[in-house]
This record gives C-alpha cells, structure tokens and sequence, in this order.
C-alpha cells in the first residue's frame, strides 16, 4: 500500500509537545540566523527548555539540522499527496513532482535560504548517498512508482528503485548546482524538461 511506503520512506517523529518546540524553535532559528551561526544554547532558549533537554533529543547540532531539514521534506511529501489528486496520468503526475519540488524546496524559507547563504552545510546532506535526505526522497518516488505499476499505469517491468534514483539525482543536481542553461524560476521551462527527459524513464 502506498501508505506503507510512504511511512517506510518518511521518519515519523513522535508528536510530543516538547519534542515539537525544540524542532520549531531549530526552524525558527536557522531562518533567521543560518546554521553556522546558531547553537544548540540558541535553539534551547527559543524553545524555552534546557540545553540538557536538547541534547537529550538530539546528541548533536548536525542531528538536529538533519531533523529539521527532513521534517520539511515530509511536509512537503503531505501537500504533494493532496496535490497530485488533481492529474489524471502518470506522466502528468511525473511532471507535476518534478516542477513543485523545485519550487517548493527552493521556496521553502528554511531550505531555499540555506541553498543560497550556506550550500556547503546543507548540499552535502542533500548529495550524498549515506544522508538521510535522498535515501527519503528516493524511497517516497519509488513508493510512487510502484503503486502506478500496481494500477497498471506504469509497466511492471520498470525498475523503480533505479527510475526514483534517477529522478532525484537530476532534481538534486538542480538544487545543488546552479545552471546557466535552465531557468528554474521557469515553470514552463521546467515543464518541458521533465516531458522530454524524465517522462521517458517511465519506459522499461
């Protein structure tokens, strides 16, 4: 079931008053002052906890970004489940993922801003193949892919695991490195490069 995938895919994590405020005030914080710039002490005296309690939490500054940053992606997960209700094919929806991701990630305050003001924090959590953030995303596109093979509007024959990786490293690629050919702020650009070389790979 796509539900199934979807929670094996995204980390949930427990909805605790506590838990909840240190991870807003971590938000909270970053926008406003970057990573570099922000202490665990910061994130502790925004939530109006402890520093203990936020170590208890989270062992260290970088768990806590990693959190924070995937929290963003699940609720960015959330809308495009709601959102793709509204194309009717596979190759609609492809076009759909790709273009809203850029845009939503890149306008995303916390995320589009770390792009920008501190790409050699953030990027490398993003690229590698150890990181959380593309094993998540990964695991939420082949999910989808799967459950459009389920329905019989993908081929059974499609390797989703190979297709999903595929996809994200070329929409990682985007966010990681700036290009000087396409211009992502375009969505009608955006629309056509996903039509011509992603909407292919839904071939076996």
């Amino acid at each position: 079931m796509l539900e199934r995938a979807y929670v094996d895919a995204v980390e949930r994590v427990d909805d605790n008053d506590e838990l909840t405020r240190i991870l807003d005030a971590a938000y909270e914080q970053f926008c406003r002052m970057g990573i570099r710039r922000s202490t665990m002490e910061d994130v502790a005296r925004r939530a109006k906890v402890s520093r203990i309690t936020v170590y208890r939490r989270f062992e260290s500054k970088h768990t806590l970004v990693e959190h924070v940053v995937r929290r963003e992606f699940r609720r960015y997960f959330d809308r495009f489940l709601i959102d793709i209700e509204q194309v009717g094919t596979a190759a609609d929806r492809v076009v759909l993922g790709f273009v809203s991701s850029l845009r939503a990630i890149r306008g995303n305050p916390l995320i589009g801003g770390l792009l920008v003001s501190e790409p050699d924090l953030l990027v490398p959590s993003m690229m590698t193949d150890g990181g959380q953030t593309p094993a998540t995303v990964r695991e939420f596109v082949a999910g989808r892919l799967r459950r459009e093979q389920r329905t019989g509007n993908v081929s059974a024959a499609l390797d989703a695991d190979l297709v999903a990786e595929m996809m994200v490293r070329v929409s990682t690629s985007f966010l990681a490195i700036p290009s000087a050919v396409i211009d992502l702020d375009d969505d009608e650009q955006l629309v056509t490069v996903a039509k011509r070389f992603l909407v292919p790979m839904l071939e076996p």
